[in-house]
């Protein structure tokens, strides 16, 4: 497989100004600081964490829906990040996004014929017989009926209003696709039928997903590899089978643990882990390690002075990366045991 997006310290930061004629930047919001990762052709990177963590907003900057304050987005093998709006243009053909709400994200206002068919107009392609009949098409491969065309978006129900969103997104054969939350104002059994849709599109038209998600179970279905994401940063990226077997980052732990097991024995088993205290305000991120004022192995002098770089750490798979100076060493883990790391052994050094 070859390189299909490389993101290269990706940031984004919103400026907080005060006063009504001269806007006077006072403070930043850091939401995005710092992602770097690489996507292959056909394949679906999960990107989970937990609300605020910068996953939507890294996703508009890949898009270039909002622009980066700075870092690279190399979209097969050119450089979007500073493109103007018409050199973006043949770029947003092969680059489309699925949002989070199917209520919102469609124009009430304009038959669904109309809004699937759009992006096609845009780009001119074809003539008007032609992009009916590939409208129709789409509809058909998303599941829904070709002679929903003249239909209002309010004449649907979720599921489906999600299935024309997804029939938007194909609508010009693009090579990548951000699916921003795609299912998670939908039914479980609804979820379950999109999730097996955008599956079956990947192997039929060679698709390659950004697939964000709150729920660690349905990333687990779909996605080939894991990001989790924490205060606007990456701290781990791992395939799924290494993450959710041998979770290193305490972060990553936490989210597992919180995850239901159908098993009741294993449930009790397992004690959940707790982190104390609030996510810290993005405005004044915590020095060194974002995550070392809730991290249960936080030792003195070593989390809060060096940042931990994003790197293969020791008993890591090989495409296994962590920003953490202590990762866990086996999973599952109780709380007791989390704490129990051999740096915590030593005499923590005062801050």
């Amino acid at each position: 497989m070859s390189e299909l997006l490389v993101v290269e310290n990706l940031e984004k930061h919103f400026p907080i100004t005060r006063g009504l004629v001269f806007q006077k930047e006072v403070a930043t919001v850091r939401a995005v600081d710092g992602v770097d990762f690489v996507l292959e052709a056909g394949e679906t990177l999960g990107v989970v964490g937990e609300s605020g963590c910068g996953k939507s907003t890294m996703a508009r900057c890949i898009a270039r829906l909002l622009e980066p304050t700075g870092g690279k987005v190399i979209f097969d093998g050119q450089d979007i990040t500073r493109l103007s709006r018409t050199d973006m243009r043949p770029v947003r053909r092969e680059l489309m996004m699925v949002f989070q709400d199917p209520y919102a994200s469609l124009n009430p206002r304009k038959r669904v014929g109309f809004i699937v068919g759009e992006p096609i107009e845009v780009h001119q392609i074809g003539t008007a017989q032609q992009r009916k009949r590939r409208v129709q098409e789409l509809l058909e491969i998303v599941g829904l009926n070709p002679e929903h065309y003249n239909r209002f978006p309010h004449e649907f129900s979720g599921g489906q209003r999600q299935r024309i969103g997804i029939a938007r997104a194909l609508a010009v054969n693009p090579k990548l696709v951000v699916c921003d939350e795609a299912v998670s104002a939908l039914d479980v059994s609804v979820q379950a039928q999109i999730l097996n849709l955008l599956k079956d599109l990947q192997r039929e038209f060679g698709l390659t997903y950004i697939f964000i998600a709150h729920d660690l179970n349905v990333v687990r279905h779909v996605s080939d590899r894991v990001m989790v994401m924490y205060l606007g940063k990456a701290v781990e990226i791992a395939t799924k089978e290494q993450l959710y077997t041998e979770p290193k980052h305490p972060y990553t732990a936490a989210l597992l643990s919180a995850v239901p097991i159908a098993n009741p024995e294993l449930g009790r088993a397992r004690r959940q882990i707790v982190l104390e205290g609030d996510v810290p305000n993005p405005i004044n991120p915590p020095a060194a390690c974002r995550f070392h004022t809730r991290c249960p192995r936080f030792v003195a002098g070593t989390c809060d002075v060096d940042e931990p770089e994003l790197i293969r750490r020791e008993g890591s798979g090989q495409n296994h990366v962590t920003a953490c100076h202590f990762p866990l060493e086996k999973w599952p883990m109780t709380e007791d045991e989390v704490r129990r790391a051999p740096a915590l052994q030593q005499t923590p050094t005062p801050a």
